[in-house]
Order: structure tokens, then C-alpha cells, then sequence
């Protein structure tokens, strides 16, 4: 059974039941008369039962579908919110799309009971609703914006499931580029193909990201290096990753105590490599290649005969004798391949950059 027809299911129980409610409720009228069914929907003080009265009077005299229906049907729906009355709102609306299947604005009738729904705490019922409107009926424009892109802004905070905030994303982006933040909306759908394991559309997404350099995107203060450095490295062609963390080690300190700059620059990653103080923050200046590294190896090199590692992904190689009049003492910092698209490639390792200076 498809998503609508289940939501179609249940709305039709949820109409019945509150019928049964309906009658049951017939005894808290005056003088023992017997309401119809708009009884139900008379409610709340003295002038608020007047004016539903009036609204329903005024709904039975309007052509079905016509926009003058509309705007009784949504009044009346307002009303029930401004009471807090949510489950006469629900059904009062299912109520009219199920007697109604044809009505052009079926789909704005959900959208409200969609935000009862939230009202009463009920998000996952809501969700629903909102991936009902967005897949089965037409996008309406009401007091200027569309109910779909609404739908698709709540359904990204309702549902977090990737592969499902992968297709919102990629439906804001393809239809209303212009009404959102696009930077954010990219990196985002980047993030959540990288959990589907959608490698090439996760770089595809960062890629098209980058002119949105600058975005600040909540829970991401790094987005744009990272971006950045996913872009750069699935580019290149990483010629100087080594197969492990012994390898690398072995190679770089076989070029050190050769002397040779040319060699140990073989194993410098080509991308994303940086070169900084311990205190400083990365930033473009400190993210470069260390290209006159011979000026600083005009003595020994010696390194400690152990690596410090902190975790299981990095590791730091302590050196001194550098010919730098501040900074004689160097920290290489290894690091393993994160990069899942290429099997080949992912887990790997590589020289990713310099700490200058003693650890704190």
C-alpha cells in the first residue's frame, strides 16, 4: 500500500471516528434537540457559535471548488486555530477533502491540518501530510508563496533520514533556486549523500557549493575548508599517499636522513596541505605547499624514534635541526585517507602537513 492510499485510510478512520464522537456528544445540547452533523462544528463562546454559524450558512451558498469556497473553508479552519481547536480544525478539513477529492485546493486543506498536527505535538503524523502535498497533488501559490516549498522546509526538519533529505534538497534546488539559501542548501546535500554513500554526488554537490564560499551554515563552522579540501583531493591525482601510517613513516625519515628535500617532497601531499603554528588558525595562508623546503635542511634533520598518536586516523612525527631562525623544531602530521568513493585510495595515508614549534 502506497503512502497516499495508507494516509487516505487513515484520514477515513479519523473522519468516522469523530463522527461517532459527534452523535455521542448530542446530549450536551439544550432542550434534548438532536443536532445534524455541523452541529459538532458549532463551538466556543456565544459570538463564536454565531459566527460559525454564519460561516457554514454562508459555505453551503458558495459554488464548489470556487475560490469564494475557499476562503469561507479557510476562515473557518483559522477560526477553530485561533481557538486551539485542532481536532475540530483535522476534522472539518479531512472532512471536506474526502467528500471533495476533486477540489483544487485539497492540497492547501492538508497543509493546514499538516501545522494542526504539529500543534498538537504530533510531527510524525505532519510529516506525512507534507510528503502527501509534495508528491500527490499540485503546487499552489497562497498569499504569495508555495505550499510546496513549504512542505519541503518543514520535511527537512521532520525527516532526517538521508536518503529522503537528499531528494528535498535536490527538489529546492531544481525548483526554487531563487527562494532559498543555495550555499547552504548545497553543502547540506553534499552531507546527506555522503551518508547514502553517494560519493560522486556528494562532490558534485561541495563543487557546486564553492561559489558560495562564505556561507555561514549552522553546525558547520568548517563547511568551506572542508568543502574545499573534498573538492581539491577527488581532483588530484594522489600520487603521494602511501599504503600505511609504516610506509609513510619510513619513507619520510629514509629522506631525511638522505638529506634530500627533492625525495621528502615526493611524500608532501599535493592538496590541502598546510603548514602553520600550533596557535594558529587554519586559513587559506597557512593551507600551501611547502615549496622551498631545501633552504630549511641545511644541517641534519633528526626525528624521535617514536610517532605520537593521539587517535587511530593521525600521527606526528617530531623533528629538529630546520635552519628556520624562529622555529627550528617541526611537528609532520600524518593523516589517514578519508575518501570512501575510491576503495583505493580510502585508508591510505599521507604527509598532510606542518605544526612549527613545540606542542603546548
Amino acid at each position: 500500500m502506497d503512502t497516499r492510499r495508507k494516509l487516505v485510510c487513515f484520514i477515513k478512520i479519523t473522519v468516522f471516528f469523530l463522527f461517532f464522537v459527534t452523535l455521542a456528544s448530542c446530549r450536551l445540547f439544550p432542550d434534548g434537540e438532536t443536532p445534524d452533523i455541523d452541529s459538532y462544528f458549532i463551538t466556543g463562546s456565544k459570538e463564536d457559535r454565531e459566527k460559525f454559524i454564519e460561516l457554514f450558512n454562508q459555505l453551503e451558498r458558495e459554488e464548489q471548488g470556487s475560490e469564494d469556497e475557499f476562503a469561507v473553508t479557510r476562515e473557518i479552519a483559522v477560526s477553530y486555530a485561533r481557538l486551539k481547536d485542532y481536532d475540530r480544525l483535522i476534522h472539518f478539513l479531512n472532512s471536506r477533502t474526502i467528500n471533495n477529492q476533486g477540489d483544487h485546493y485539497n492540497g492547501y486543506y492538508f497543509l493546514m491540518i499538516a501545522f494542526a498536527y504539529i500543534q498538537q505535538d504530533s510531527e510524525p503524523i505532519a510529516a506525512q501530510y507534507f510528503d502527501l502535498i509534495v508528491n500527490n497533488y499540485p503546487d499552489l501559490t497562497i498569499n504569495e508563496e508555495s505550499i510546496h516549498l513549504v512542505c519541503l522546509r518543514n520535511l527537512i526538519n521532520l525527516n532526517k533520514k538521508p536518503e529522503r533529505q537528499v531528494w528535498y534538497y535536490k527538489e529546492l534546488i531544481s525548483r526554487f533556486p531563487d527562494q532559498i539559501d543555495l550555499g547552504t542548501a548545497y553543502f547540506l546535500l553534499g552531507q546527506a549523500s555522503e551518508q547514502i554513500g553517494d560519493w560522486n554526488g556528494a562532490i558534485h554537490a561541495y563543487t557546486n557549493y564553492l561559489p558560495f564560499t562564505g556561507t555561514i551554515i549552522s553546525g558547520f563552522p568548517d563547511a568551506d575548508q572542508y568543502a574545499r579540501q573534498q573538492v581539491d583531493f577527488s581532483r588530484s591525482p594522489k600520487d603521494w599517499t602511501m599504503e600505511s601510517l609504516p610506509a609513510l613513516r619510513a619513507a619520510v625519515q629514509d629522506a631525511l636522513d638522505d638529506g634530500s628535500p627533492y625525495t621528502l617532497m615526493r611524500y608532501q601531499a599535493k592538496v590541502n596541505f598546510f603548514a602553520r603554528s600550533w596557535e594558529q588558525v587554519e586559513n587559506e595562508s597557512s593551507r600551501m605547499a611547502v615549496s622551498n623546503i631545501a633552504m630549511f635542511m641545511a644541517g641534519r634533520i633528526r626525528y624521535s624514534s617514536t610517532l605520537e598518536a593521539p587517535t587511530a586516523t593521525e600521527a606526528y612525527l617530531r623533528t629538529t635541526g630546520w635552519s628556520s631562525i624562529s622555529m627550528q623544531t617541526w611537528y609532520l602530521y600524518f593523516r589517514k585517507i578519508y575518501f570512501p568513493q575510491n576503495p583505493e585510495i580510502h585508508g591510505r595515508w599521507e604527509w598532510a602537513g606542518i605544526y612549527y614549534g613545540e606542542k603546548f
